[in-house]
């Protein structure tokens, strides 16, 4: 595969370009230390993968992915995991955070997709086994609910309720069923109360989550660091 460096650090660069040397498998193009540069680059140049820093002169990385239509596949490189969750809606395939093993970086360029299609990150995918419906006792009557288009599960007081994108359901089940329910690879718990659909989360804030329908979820400090290396893994 065909791969440009953009980072300004050059021990950073250097520590790259040796990592690129070792694995085999990559072949380096160009190095730019600001992302302007690179821009001009690839507006001639073919490539499959840039290694992307985010903390950089001129224009971010996160700007970059923001601006740039059509980019190759990217791996970010930086010590900073603030924008980890965000830069996911972008064609980015892993976030490695500084200072990374030679391990780890093999393990990012695997991610990378050897067919020219596309590979967007969407998040986890459902197992065999979890179920693609459930129902919900409305009075006398049993609704069905697709649990793809769960947004999020809120737990309030003694009974909880189940948001989607246009409308919401209450059931007396407790959040722990829920957990227990729903498949684990998508629906994880983010706070004492809440239980997100991780395949609709647009970004991170903070301590919030972003929904694809523009709603907000608070991410408890007790289960934000789990989070995030679940996304991330």
């Amino acid at each position: 595969m065909k791969c440009i460096i953009i980072e300004d650090q050059p021990p950073a660069q250097r520590l790259l370009k040796k990592y690129i040397e070792d694995i085999g498998t990559l072949q380096l193009m160009a190095t730019f230390s600001d992302a302007i540069q690179a821009i001009d680059y690839l507006k001639s140049a073919s490539v499959d993968l840039i290694f992307l820093d985010i903390h950089l002169p001129k224009m971010s990385g996160i700007d970059l992915l923001k601006t740039v239509p059509h980019l190759p596949y990217v791996i970010l490189t930086t010590a900073f995991s603030d924008y980890a969750l965000e830069s996911y809606e972008f064609r980015v395939v892993d976030y490695l955070l500084k200072p990374f093993p030679f391990q780890r970086f093999v393990k990012a360029v695997s991610k990378v997709p050897l067919q020219n299609t596309p590979a967007l990150h969407t998040g986890p995918t459902k197992t065999p086994d979890s179920p693609s419906e459930i129902f919900i006792k409305s009075g006398y009557e049993y609704i069905r609910i697709e649990t793809d288009d769960i947004l999020y599960i809120k737990s309030d007081a003694d009974y909880t309720e189940i948001f989607l994108p246009q409308k919401k359901y209450l059931s007396s089940e407790p959040l722990k069923n829920w957990l227990e329910t729903l498949d684990g690879q998508c629906f994880v718990r983010v706070h004492r109360s809440f239980i997100v659909n991780m395949t609709k989360i647009v970004k991170i804030v903070g301590n919030q989550l972003y929904m694809n329908d523009q709603s907000v979820v608070p991410i408890g400090r007790a289960f934000k660091e789990d989070f995030a290396k679940r996304f991330l893994s």
